[in-house]
């Protein structure tokens, strides 16, 4: 009997093909296809559909790695309107290793895509293909561009430009999410306030640690006043803390965007960095660059030096809220005023399991009152540049999950990662509550009831 079209199966002709089968086939089978991953899965929840859940990607990705769909057509969308908060694999009873599948099929689709690029000259890329390849590799690996780019953002809010841009809606024009996203810019700390690589701050009183910091790039370029509190809260819990010169972006978002190969060349360069400064930890405080940094060691699998290198990294990446934990408590001075709610940060709790500590944190403010948001385990749909690539699925997400913070009727919304903390001031503008309602970091409520500024 004839098969139908969609049941042919397609020759494994191609090398792309081949890459996906190498990378993911065996990953994809490890599914059962149970189905306790889909209530976990937050695009599911919104879309309704099988192919935008984590067991339809992995099928999705395991029929294209047998050449039974093809790589672009069937496979890119669903992969695209992937989160990555990977909630799914905490979810998983047999521990398949989503990240690891969805890691794969980014990187072969994006080498898919280019390969097809330079073949037909006429399809050239997407202007938002464009921005994000610049993006990736003009600026996130350069730290001095992207504080340039920092500082510029102080002078343009410092002069009020921005309220004159906002009012006009220029950005708005060029693109509706960046116009969003500009209106809820926090309010830059000046340059001359900005700590230095290479720089060290003792501790205050006995040392118990030395602690290696990663400033992030987002968080270096646009949010460096939580950086230099989160150095402060360090130093009073007796950490000496430093800030080594050399290291460079953690590479999340290259991973995320299948650029494997610059994920890699930043990775070694940060773990050559960090082994120097000789710390007996190495803290982050934004949950998306932890993550990847607590999984260099899943990107060496053919280098065994790297691997051996990394693996003593990832021994000693911690969470800021870790640290603070374990070498606590912290002397707060300020009695809270008001009902405080929590976010997580996927990357945070999914991939490093650190969930407990943040919340422990909060509850031990003076005058605080925690109440647990529902499904304040469930993403966000920041997602790195997910909401500005994918702005309405990510909208109707953040729109649920607003409605599930008013349900508390906290007054200030805490998360630990600078997508998150974005995302959710986007949310309170949205929801119009933001005369009432306020969304942090973590590090700055810790500090402000600290008294430290």
């Amino acid at each position: 009997m004839n098969k139908a079209p969609h049941e042919k199966e397609l020759a494994i002709t191609d090398k792309f093909t081949q890459k996906l089968r190498d990378l993911s086939y065996e990953a994809t089978n490890q599914c059962v296809q149970c189905g306790y991953c889909l209530p976990a899965c937050p695009t599911y929840e919104s879309m309704g559909k099988e192919s935008q859940s984590p067991r339809g990607r992995i099928n999705l990705v395991k029929m294209a790695a047998e050449g039974k769909i093809d790589l672009q057509k069937d496979l890119v969308e669903p992969i695209d309107l992937c989160l990555g908060c990977r909630a799914c694999e905490v979810a998983c009873p047999v521990n398949v290793p989503y990240g690891q599948i969805y890691e794969a099929a980014k990187e072969v689709i994006t080498e898919h895509q280019k390969h097809e690029h330079h073949k037909k000259q006429k399809n050239k890329p997407k202007i938002q293909t464009k921005v994000v390849d610049f993006t990736l590799t003009s600026l996130f690996p350069h730290r001095n561009r992207l504080r340039t780019l920092g500082n510029l953002t102080w002078l343009y809010q410092k002069t009020k430009i921005n309220k004159v841009v906002q009012k006009t809606k220029m950005i708005n024009k060029v693109s509706e999410p960046m116009g969003q996203f500009e209106k809820i810019l926090p309010e830059l700390e000046a340059p001359i306030k900005r700590y230095k690589y290479g720089q060290k701050f003792p501790a205050l009183g006995e040392t118990k640690a030395v602690i290696a910091f990663f400033p992030g790039c987002i968080m270096d370029a646009i949010m460096s006043k939580i950086n230099r509190l989160t150095i402060e809260l360090l130093q009073v819990i007796g950490c000496e803390v430093i800030i080594p010169k050399n290291q460079k972006c953690c590479g999340a978002l290259h991973s995320h965007q299948g650029m494997k190969d610059g994920a890699v060349k930043l990775a070694k360069a940060n773990i050559e960095a960090f082994e120097a400064s000789g710390a007996d930890y190495y803290v982050n405080n934004a949950g998306g660059c932890g993550a990847m940094l607590s999984e260099y060691n899943h990107l060496f699998g053919q280098e065994p030096e790297w691997k051996k290198r990394s693996e003593a990294f990832v021994g000693k990446s911690k969470d800021i809220t870790e640290i603070l934990v374990k070498f606590g408590p912290l002397p707060f001075k300020k009695e809270w005023n008001g009902i405080i709610t929590y976010q997580d940060s996927c990357h945070l709790r999914n991939v490093q399991g650190v969930f407990q500590e943040p919340r422990e944190l909060l509850r031990s403010i003076p005058g605080a009152s925690f109440m647990e948001m529902e499904g304040s385990d469930r993403c966000c749909a920041s997602g790195g540049i997910y909401n500005l690539m994918n702005f309405d699925e990510s909208m109707k997400i953040l729109d649920e999950k607003m409605y599930k913070a008013g349900k508390t009727n906290a007054k200030t919304i805490v998360t630990t990662n600078p997508g998150c903390l974005l995302q959710m001031k986007l949310g309170v503008e949205r929801s119009g509550t933001g005369d009432d309602v306020d969304a942090k970091h973590i590090v700055e409520i810790l500090a402000e009831a600290c008294l430290i500024k």
